[in-house]
């Protein structure tokens, strides 16, 4: 079978403008082989994953799994120019089953004169299960090397079948080293400096959130925006490309990430890298009334008895956002954060309520000792219910120190205080009605 044929020419190409046409600066910097692809030497270094399987001359398929903007597609490409494979790009946003057969039936045609295809999938989480299923005969049959491509969880979003014969190779965010690094690239192929102050070209390389594409468009509409002889301050650049929004999705992993963050940060006792991931949240749009929930549960969980109040402020927090709303409310959070994230932790009542509810089920029915229980009807006093009841408000230290666990239980203890904060006090009042109980007990 013929390779496909040529791509009709362009009126640009047809008219002799084809250089003419404008480019996006990414386009124009797309690395030409892996060695200048940066910020992913863990992949693509000497030493890197890829580097290996290249050297090994057994590639297999592949999952990408990493945020935007950092060289997916284009280590992709690359990877079929290494290897000698016609690179066949389809994205799942746009591609359904009737696409996938064709893509397949192309690959099999290839296959057959001795061309092999390494088929890129971009958003590859986009496909459903069944139509991740649809991959997994030409991977097995080596019709097509597949590579994905996803900015979320695979363990999360993509078939165990499909994950099984695919290798997951993690993309990092470019860090400011090797943002700087594109920018000077950019400056020698404009072949003019960016009009940025060293301040404004930190701030836009925070901007660009680890997102080289993101970095590449923001110089652009720097060098639009800029008349003759003007360099832009971090106040003037903030103007000319307004905020980059978060990369942050309160259905995806990233808003599981920071939640996790903050209740860490707070378990930790770090208010400070509490509140940084407080700020993220909310700078990110989230919800404040899902935060202040959480922050209850911290309160619950992390901190309990040591320390009382931190529930009672917790609330207090949440109410006072109701009233106030936002952006004033949003302080009586961080508030509560810091007062959690400050105080003693215990999750000893955390702890003991686990064990308890495993003791319930495990037990069963069992009837409480009748002792402890109201006695209504002549039948039940008949029965002994209430029989031998010691009120422990006519006893000395108000304490009977009777046994109220269900006799086939036998008594258990669930609730093991801490040495911090308000806990302290209580197990001193534990430890002296245990005494109480064992002298009232005969010893």
């Amino acid at each position: 079978m013929a390779r496909r044929s040529e791509p009709t020419p362009s009126l640009f190409a047809a008219a002799g403008l084809e250089t003419a046409a404008p480019r996006p600066l990414a386009d124009r910097l797309r690395p030409k082989k892996l060695a200048e692809v940066v910020g992913q030497d863990h992949l693509v270094g000497p030493d890197g994953a890829l580097s290996r399987l290249l050297a090994g001359r057994s590639l297999g398929s592949l999952i990408f799994w990493g945020p935007p903007g950092t060289g997916k597609t284009t280590v992709a490409r690359l990877l079929a120019q290494e290897t000698d494979l016609h690179f066949e790009q389809i994205s799942a946003i746009f591609t359904g089953v009737a696409d996938l057969k064709k893509v397949f039936e192309a690959a099999r045609a290839r296959r057959e004169i001795g061309q092999g295809t390494l088929l890129f999938v971009d958003e590859i989480h986009r496909f459903n299960r069944a139509q991740q299923d649809a991959f997994l005969p030409v991977v097995e049959d080596g019709t097509v090397t597949l590579v994905g491509a996803t900015t979320e969880n695979p363990s999360f979003e993509l078939n165990a079948a499909l994950l099984s014969r695919a290798r997951v190779l993690t993309f990092q965010p470019l860090d400011a080293a090797a943002i700087q690094h594109l920018l000077a690239r950019a400056e020698l192929v404009e072949g003019k400096p960016l009009p940025l102050t060293d301040g404004a070209r930190e701030a836009m390389v925070g901007m660009a959130d680890g997102d080289g594409r993101a970095a590449l468009t923001l110089a652009e509409e720097v060098w639009r925006a800029a008349k003759p002889g003007e360099t832009f301050d971090v106040t003037g650049l903030t103007v000319v490309v307004q905020r980059r929004a978060p990369i942050y999705d309160k259905d995806r992993e990233g808003h599981y990430n920071l939640i996790s963050a903050l209740h860490k940060s707070v378990r930790g006792s770090d208010p400070d890298a509490a509140l940084y991931y407080l700020a993220r949240m909310l700078d990110a749009g989230e919800d404040p009334l899902f935060l202040a929930r959480r922050i209850v549960r911290m309160a619950v969980e992390d901190i309990g008895l040591a320390d009382p109040q931190a529930l009672v402020v917790a609330n207090s927090a949440k109410d006072a956002f109701d009233f106030l709303g936002s952006p004033e409310g949003e302080l009586a959070i961080a508030q509560a954060v810091i007062y959690l994230a400050t105080a003693p932790k215990s999750n000893a009542a955390y702890k003991a309520f686990g064990a308890a509810r495993r003791a319930a089920k495990e037990g069963g029915s069992l009837m409480p000792p009748k002792h402890i229980l109201n006695a209504p009807t002549k039948l039940m006093q008949s029965e002994g219910y209430g029989a031998g009841y010691a009120y422990d408000h006519d006893l000395p230290e108000a304490f009977s120190g009777q046994d109220y666990f269900p006799e086939e239980l036998g008594r258990r203890s669930f609730y093991h205080p801490v040495e911090r904060g308000y806990e302290r006090e209580l197990i001193k009042r534990l430890e002296y009605w245990a005494k109480l109980r064992r002298e009232r007990a005969g010893g």
